[in-house]
C-alpha cells in the first residue's frame, strides 16, 4: 500500500468535523518519501490549529531543510481543532502526520515549535493524542506507550521497568522563541534545541542514526545529545530553591560533571548562504499568512527594551539582495503565488530595500503579484516605499509608537520621537491615507496615569494633522484605530526584572484610555479597543515561570483547558483551580520585584546578550529614563559581537573590523538632532498653517470682491 492510499480519519469522520482539508495533507510541494528507505522520520509540530501552524515560516524552513536530505523524511503535525479533538479521544484515533497519515508515536522525533506561552497545553495535547506520556522519564522504559487521549497505559501487564531503546518513542524536541526559558515546560521535553534550526541539527539527526544502529538506550542517547552546543536537555539538570520561592542554584546533576553548565544559543553567520525554503507548501484553504515569505533580515538594530525577539535574535544579519531576488522568483514561480511578504523584524532597516521594492514591483508588478511590507518605521522613506505597492485606495496604514508620551517612549528605547509620529502621519495623509492603526503597551516600567492619558493625547494630535489638510484634499472621512496590549516582561529584555500588575488594574489602565479618547475633540474620528488582561497574566506567568509550574499547566489541562489563545476557548476559571490545586502562588511569579542578582530560571542559557547589558539598560530605563542607539549608530557591547558576524562588524579594506562604542559623541550628536528635527517640524507645521490661512484670505478677499462687484452692478 502507498502512502496516501490510506486516510488517518473515516470518511464519516471527515463529514462531521469543520474544514476536514485541515486533516488531509494534500498541500501543492507536499513532500513524499518511501519511509521504508529512510533512517529518521520527523515529525515537525505546531501545537495550533492547521491555519496558524501553516503561516509559520521557521516551519516551512525546517521541513524544507530536513526533506533535502535522503535519509529523513520530515512531515507535519498541527494541533486537532476541538471538534475533532473530541472524536479521537472518544474513539481513541491517534495523533497523525498529515503527509503519511501516520500515527506520531511511529516516528523518530516529534519537533513542537513554541512560538508563544498560551500554546502550552495544547502541547500536551500533542503528547496525549499521540499516545505519548506527557512527562520526559516517563519515556525512559520499554512500552511506555499511552492508549491516545487517555493517559493510561497502553498494557499494563507489558510494562517494563527495562531502559527503552533508542526508536521505540520518539524523541520530544522543542524550538523557538518560548524555549529561551523553557522550564515551565521542561518536564515534558527530552530536548530543547536553543537557538535558530539552520545550525546543529545535522549534527543531531547524524547522532541518532549512529545511536539506532548501535543498538543504545533512549537515555543514552539523550545523554550524548546534551554534549552538542545548543540542546539543552532538562532531565539532566536540577534546580534547587532557597526558602522564600527563589532559586538557589542551578546546574548539571552531579553524575553528569560532562555537561555543559551553560547553554550556548546557535546562530547562522552567514545569512546569505543559509538553508531556506525550496518549494513552499500552499494550502487548499485559507490560512493566516497565504503568500510567500522572504526572509530579508534576521535580527534587529533597534534594541527596544520590551522586546524579545529584538534581543534574542542578535545580531543583526542581512540577506544578500541578489540572493533574495532570485529566492522571489524562484519561490513565486513553484508556489503560484500572487503576494509576496519582505519579513524581518524591522524591515525598514534593511539596507537595500528600496532596490529590492523597485526590483519585485518592475519584475512581478505587471503579473498582478502583491508585495506585503510589514515592520516599517514611520519615515519619509517608507511612505514612500509602501506609495509604490500598496492599493491605489491607501486605505490603513500601521504606527507602533507602543507609548502615548515621549518620556515613555525613550524609557522603553523606541527611539521615535513624536515629531517623527506626527511628521509621518501627517505626509501619510498628504498621501493619500485616511486612516491610522495605532498599536500601544499599558502597564510598562515607570508608567503613570498622565502616559495613559498621553495615548488619547496623540491620536488627537494625529488627527489634527489630518484635519489642517483642507477639506478639498482630503480623502474621506479620517479614522484613528487605538489597540492596547498589556506589556508581559520577558526573559533576556533589559524589562526581565518588572512586576506585573493585577487583571483588575490592567482593566483599569485601560478605562483611564478609554475615558480620555471620549473627550477629544474628534472623539467620533478615534476608537479603541483592548487586549484580555487574564490572559496576559497566565502568559506573564509562564514567560517567567520556573520547573514548579509544569505542575499547574498539567492540573490545567486535566481539567479542560486547552487553545488558551482563542476567545471562545479560554476559561480562566480552569486556570484558577489548577493553581489551587497544584498550590502555586500567582503573585510570586508576576507581582514579585525580583531583585538585581537574583539568580533567574533562564540564566543557565547564554542567548548571546549578556546579563550586564541587560542591567545596564534596566538602570537606563528606570533611573535615567535615556535612550540608548541603535547598533548601526553605535555598538553597545551587548555581547553578540562573539558570533563574529552581523552589524558587530565593519567591512574595511575587504577586512571584518569589530565596530567600537562611541556612545557619548552619539548623545551629544543626537541631542542637536533631535531638537533641529523638532524645530524643523514645528517650522514646517507654522508654515503649512501660514499658507492655509493666507489661502483662505485670499479666498474671502476674493469672495468680498465679487460681492462687491455684483453690488455695483446692481446699482447701475
Amino acid at each position: 500500500m502507498s502512502n496516501r492510499e490510506k486516510t488517518a480519519l473515516p470518511e464519516d469522520i471527515l463529514l462531521k468535523i469543520e474544514k476536514p482539508e485541515r486533516y488531509l495533507g494534500n498541500e501543492l510541494n507536499t513532500v513524499r518519501k518511501d519511509k521504508s528507505k529512510v533512517d529518521i522520520r520527523f515529525a515537525m509540530a505546531f501545537p495550533d490549529v492547521y491555519e496558524i501552524g501553516m503561516s509559520h515560516l521557521g516551519i516551512q524552513i525546517l521541513y524544507s531543510m530536513f526533506n533535502r536530505r535522503g535519509d529523513t523524511w520530515c512531515e507535519r503535525v498541527y494541533s486537532p481543532w476541538a471538534d475533532l479533538d473530541r472524536i479521537m479521544r472518544e474513539k481513541h484515533i491517534p495523533l497523525f502526520a498529515l503527509e503519511s497519515q501516520d500515527p506520531v508515536r511511529e516516528f523518530d522525533f516529534l519537533g513542537i515549535t513554541l512560538q508563544y506561552e498560551l500554546c502550552y497545553t495544547n502541547v500536551l495535547q500533542l503528547l496525549d493524542l499521540s499516545g505519548l506520556p506527557l512527562h520526559a522519564a516517563d519515556r525512559l522504559k520499554k512500552n511506555a506507550e499511552r492508549v491516545p487521549g487517555t493517559g493510561m497505559t497502553a498494557d499494563a501487564e507489558q510494562a517494563s521497568g527495562e531502559d527503552a531503546l533508542l526508536g521505540e518513542l520518539p524523541i520530544v524536541i522543542g524550538g523557538g522563541p518560548c524555549a529561551y526559558n523553557p522550564e515551565p515546560i521542561a518536564d515534558f521535553f527530552d530536548m530543547f534545541y536553543i537557538g535558530e534550526g539552520e545550525t546543529v541539527y545535522d549534527q543531531l539527526l547524524d547522532l541518532y542514526i549512529e545511536c539506532k544502529k548501535a543498538g543504545t538506550t533512549r537515555k543514552e542517547f539523550l545523554l550524548k545529545a546534551a554534549g552538542i552546543e545548543g540542546i539543552y536537555v532538562p532531565m539532566f539538570y536540577s534546580p534547587a530553591y532557597q526558602k522564600d520561592g527563589t532559586l538557589r542554584s542551578f546546574g548539571p546533576d552531579p553524575q553528569y560533571p560532562e555537561l555543559p553548565k551553560r547553554i550556548r544559543k546557535q546562530a547562522v553567520k552567514d545569512f546569505s548562504t543559509a538553508p531556506y525554503i525550496d518549494r513552499p507548501l500552499v494550502p487548499y484553504m485559507r490560512v493566516t499568512q497565504d503568500r510567500v515569505v522572504l526572509e530579508i533580515m534576521r535580527g534587529c538594530i533597534r534594541g527596544c527594551r520590551f522586546c524579545q525577539a529584538g534581543m534574542i535574535y542578535r545580531p543583526n544579519r542581512v540577506k544578500n539582495v541578489e540572493v533574495l531576488k532570485k529566492q522571489a522568483e524562484h519561490l513565486l514561480k513553484v508556489s503560484g503565488q500572487d503576494e509576496i511578504t519582505l519579513s524581518s523584524l524591522s524591515s525598514s532597516d534593511y539596507p537595500c530595500l528600496q532596490e529590492l521594492v523597485t526590483y519585485l514591483i518592475d519584475e512581478f508588478g505587471k503579473k498582478q503579484v502583491n508585495i506585503a511590507l510589514p515592520s516599517l518605521r514611520i519615515d519619509a522613506f517608507s511612505l514612500d516605499v509602501m506609495s509604490k505597492v500598496q492599493d491605489v485606495n491607501k486605505s490603513s496604514l500601521t504606527f507602533a509608537p507602543e507609548a502615548g508620551s515621549q518620556r515613555l517612549r525613550d524609557v522603553i528605547n523606541k527611539g521615535l520621537t513624536e515629531e517623527d509620529i506626527l511628521h509621518g502621519a501627517g505626509e501619510a495623509f498628504r498621501g493619500g491615507w485616511n486612516k491610522v492603526k495605532l498599536y500601544f503597551m499599558l502597564g510598562q516600567p515607570t508608567e503613570n496615569e498622565e502616559d495613559r492619558k498621553d495615548i488619547a493625547h496623540l491620536a488627537q494630535k494625529i488627527a489634527d494633522e489630518y484635519y489642517e489638510i483642507p477639506k478639498e484634499k482630503r480623502n474621506g472621512k479620517c479614522m484613528i484605530t487605538i489597540s492596547t496590549s498589556f506589556f508581559v516582561p520577558k526573559p533576556f529584555t533589559p524589562f526581565q526584572w518588572a512586576v506585573m500588575y493585577d487583571p483588575e488594574d490592567y482593566l483599569d489602565f485601560a478605562a483611564t484610555v478609554s475615558r480620555e479618547v471620549r473627550e477629544m475633540k474628534n472623539s467620533r474620528s478615534i476608537r479603541y479597543n483592548w487586549h484580555e488582561a487574564y490572559v496576559t497574566v497566565l502568559e506573564g506567568l509562564f514567560a517567567r515561570g520556573d520547573r514548579r509550574v509544569a505542575k499547574t499547566i498539567e492540573s490545567a489541562y486535566r481539567h479542560g483547558a486547552i487553545f488558551d489563545a482563542w476567545t471562545e476557548y479560554w476559561d480562566w476559571n480552569k486556570w484558577l483551580s489548577a493553581m489551587s490545586e497544584t498550590g502555586l502562588d500567582l503573585a510570586f511569579y508576576t507581582k514579585r520585584q525580583r531583585a538585581e542578582d537574583e539568580l533567574l530560571p533562564w540564566d543557565f542559557i547564554d542567548c548571546g546578550v549578556t546579563k550586564k547589558f541587560l542591567l545596564d539598560e534596566w538602570h537606563r530605563a528606570t533611573i535615567d529614563g535615556t535612550v540608548t542607539p541603535n547598533c548601526k549608530e553605535n555598538c553597545n557591547a551587548c555581547g553578540a559581537m562573539k558570533y563574529g558576524c552581523g552589524i558587530c562588524y565593519d567591512l574595511v579594506d575587504g577586512e571584518k573590523v569589530p565596530r567600537k562604542n562611541h556612545y557619548r559623541e552619539w548623545a551629544e550628536k543626537q541631542a542637536v538632532v533631535n531638537a533641529e528635527k523638532k524645530a524643523k517640524f514645528e517650522a514646517e507645521k507654522a508654515a503649512r498653517i501660514a499658507a492655509q490661512e493666507a489661502a483662505r484670505e485670499a479666498a474671502r478677499a476674493a469672495a468680498e470682491a465679487a460681492k462687491a462687484a455684483e453690488g455695483e452692478e446692481g446699482l447701475s
